[in-house]
């Protein structure tokens, strides 16, 4: 497997707003599903579903007064989970617009951590919630910067063997789960050891704010006319707090890896649209990371906005030589 693509159609279905189908997304997954074992509540979290049959893959739904609908994760095991006694170093792995907590699972994760001494935590972010606490919404909590980073991790380190530490987490995504990335990274400094972005957008302010821009749009969509960073005005602060290029120093001692598309579809103006400013956002992050002399690994490659999984088979064990061995 080289590359996973996400159908133009699957996009715009589900940038017209099907979040419903995040509801029932896991029920494939539950056929397998044992009887109950230690994973349990907590930090504001309640277990309403789950899935334990496979030895790797488990999976979880959650009620939250943080999101106003149940958001599930999928947590990919290593192959020795249940019989080394080890504790883990983990990878969270932030989904783009329109997909889901079964996003990478479908882009081959399993096999392309086969063998990995590390557990990769998948979770849900909204088909266009942009994980952050959105300015407004209409349609009830929709808060997922604070489910991620003030629930979903402390509730990952208590219930299964991670090192719940700076040393002992890594974070990456696509699109706007690379943005995602970028951003907890930052903001969150002692949280994430290394960060990997996968045509994730760096620079939000740049040309006129388009993607800040772009944000709003697509989470009106999800937020009933509620936006991430609120119209016609922006919260300003809260975009500063966000944009990579804003939060250089933030990414001092940290890894980082960065891949974006040089040649997107020109007939497909989503594809185009997208890559572009991914490109643009993420060389001009670039040129402020050298300026301030911090080091990163960054890579250009032919084509637009997919997931580049040949370069993800170099980024895993990139990510794993820079965290806690197992």
């Amino acid at each position: 497997m080289s590359e996973y693509r996400p159908t133009r159609r699957g996009i715009l279905k589900a940038v017209g707003g099907l979040s419903a189908a995040v509801a029932v997304a896991g029920g494939g997954v539950l056929a397998g599903a044992s009887a109950a074992h230690a994973v349990g509540d907590g930090f504001g979290l309640r277990v309403v579903e789950r899935g334990e049959g496979d030895p790797r893959m488990w999976y979880y739904r959650f009620q939250t007064a943080e999101i106003g609908w149940k958001p599930a994760v999928n947590v990919l095991l290593p192959d020795d989970y249940h019989t080394s006694g080890r504790t883990y170093p983990v990878l969270y792995m932030l989904h783009g617009g329109g997909g889901d907590f079964i996003e990478f699972d479908r882009a081959g994760i399993r096999e392309l951590t086969a063998g990995k001494p590390i557990i990769v935590v998948m979770p849900d972010g909204g088909r266009t919630g942009w994980y952050s606490n959105p300015v407004h919404s209409n349609v009830g909590p929709r808060n997922w910067e604070n489910f991620h980073i003030n629930q979903l991790i402390p509730w990952i380190d208590a219930n299964f063997r991670t090192y719940a530490e700076y040393d002992g987490r890594a974070i990456g995504g696509f699109s706007m789960g690379g943005f995602g990335a970028l951003k907890y990274t930052a903001k969150y400094y002692g949280h994430f050891a290394s960060v990997s972005s996968y045509s994730g957008p760096a620079s939000l302010r740049r040309d006129g704010g388009l993607v800040v821009h772009w944000a709003n749009v697509t989470s009106a969509l999800d937020l009933g006319g509620g936006t991430v960073y609120g119209v016609p005005f922006w919260d300003q602060a809260r975009v500063t707090a966000d944009n990579p290029v804003e939060r250089i120093e933030s990414y001092r001692n940290k890894r980082i890896f960065m891949v974006a598309g040089t040649s997107p579809d020109p007939v497909n103006l989503f594809d185009r649209a997208n890559e572009t400013q991914v490109l643009a956002g993420q060389r001009e992050f670039r040129g402020l990371l050298d300026r301030a002399g911090i080091p990163y690994e960054a890579h250009e490659d032919t084509g637009g906005h997919y997931f580049r999984t040949q370069f993800f088979r170099d980024d895993i064990n990139g990510i794993i030589d820079r965290l806690r061995k197992a």
